[in-house]
């Protein structure tokens, strides 16, 4: 299994993450589990996400990890991780080298899963997300030890 290549002086891997979420204490949670990996950036809504990734893409310092809220105002979670695909593959770039993007929902809906696999994202959790279970898919996505 390969980490991500940057390391912190104590040899843990940094971890460059996008935090989408419309809903403050969501926003929060996920900040404070993911800042233990390295530098977050958070946008609220699916517009913001968009425009972050090209701005990342364009500065040669792309995302490792995006953590994308399905349900927002304005452009949602499925539409953000489209675009941000498509943005990929004229790159080329696949969607297994990618970004690695986790969604995340207050509503299990399996209509909801099956679309966000759709648009090509490699995991999904359901509200409230657990330090636990974000840490266990980023293992699973070789982004930390």
């Amino acid at each position: 299994m390969k980490l991500n290549k940057l390391m912190n002086q104590k040899g843990i891997p940094i971890v460059k993450t996008l935090i989408v979420e419309d809903e403050l204490t969501s926003r929060i949670l996920l900040e404070s589990v993911l800042s233990r990996y390295g530098e977050c950036h958070v946008a609220v809504t699916g517009e913001e996400a968009v425009e972050a990734f090209r701005m990342a893409r364009a500065d040669a310092a792309p995302y490792d990890l995006i953590c994308m809220d399905i349900r927002m105002p304005g452009m949602d979670g499925v539409e953000a991780v489209r675009k941000i695909r498509a943005m990929e593959t004229k790159d080329g770039v696949l969607s297994t080298h990618g970004t690695k993007i986790v969604m995340q929902t207050a509503v299990d809906d399996v209509k909801d899963v099956v679309q966000s696999f759709y648009e090509l994202c490699n995991a999904y959790l359901v509200k409230p997300v657990s330090a636990a279970s974000l840490s266990g898919e980023l293992r699973k996505m070789a982004l930390i030890a």
